[in-house]
C-alpha cells in the first residue's frame, strides 16, 4: 500500500490531533513519521530521521519518535536520552509488541492513535508540564523522505 493512500489529509489531521492531546500536561514531545519503505535497519532509519527532524534538541531530551514503514512492516518506538533514562528497560519494545498486534488485528491508523495515547501518558507521568512550558517540536505527521529537512552545510 502506497503510504500516500494510508496518511490521507483526514487520517493525518487524526494523528495530530492525538498528538496534540497526548502532549497536553506534559513537557514531553511526540512524532510519528512514516516510510513506504525502510531500506536500512529500522532502528537506524529511526534514528536518522529523529535526528534530521531535531528531536534531539528539546531542552530536556525528552522526545519520543514512532515510526512505521508501511510497505515493509517494520516499526520502531525510540526515546531521546532524558526519556530514556527513565523508562522501564522493556518499555519501548513492549508498546512497540503492542503497537504492531493493533497493526494485525485492527489497522496501521488505530495503531497509531492508540500508540500516542498510550506514549502520552507515559510521558505525561515522567515530564509533567512546566510553567511557561512551550510546545518544542511540531505536532505534525511527517511522511517519507521529502519531508526529512537538509542540513546546511557547515
Amino acid at each position: 500500500m502506497a503510504v500516500e493512500h494510508l496518511i490521507t489529509e483526514d487520517v493525518r489531521l487524526r494523528i495530530e490531533e492525538a498528538i496534540q492531546a497526548a502532549e497536553l500536561g506534559t513537557a514531553g514531545e511526540i512524532r510519528v513519521h512514516v516510510d513506504s519503505l525502510c531500506p536500512e535497519s529500522v532502528l537506524d532509519r529511526a534514528s536518522y530521521v529523529f535526528e534530521k527532524l531535531d528531536m534531539h534538541l528539546t531542552e530536556a531530551r525528552n522526545g519520543v519518535l514512532i515510526y512505521v514503514s508501511v510497505d515493509d512492516r517494520k516499526a520502531a518506538i525510540i526515546g531521546d536520552v532524558g526519556i530514556n533514562v527513565l523508562v522501564e528497560q522493556d518499555y519501548w519494545n513492549s508498546t512497540l509488541q503492542h503497537m504492531l498486534n493493533t497493526f494485525k488485528t485492527k489497522d496501521v491508523v488505530t495503531g497509531l492513535l492508540e500508540t500516542v495515547d498510550a506514549v502520552g501518558q507515559k510521558i505525561k507521568a515522567l515530564f509533567p508540564i512546566l510553567p511557561n512550558d512551550q510546545n518544542e517540536l511540531p505536532n505534525t505527521v511527517t511522511v517519507g523522505h521529502h519531508h526529512l529537512k537538509k542540513k546546511k552545510k557547515q
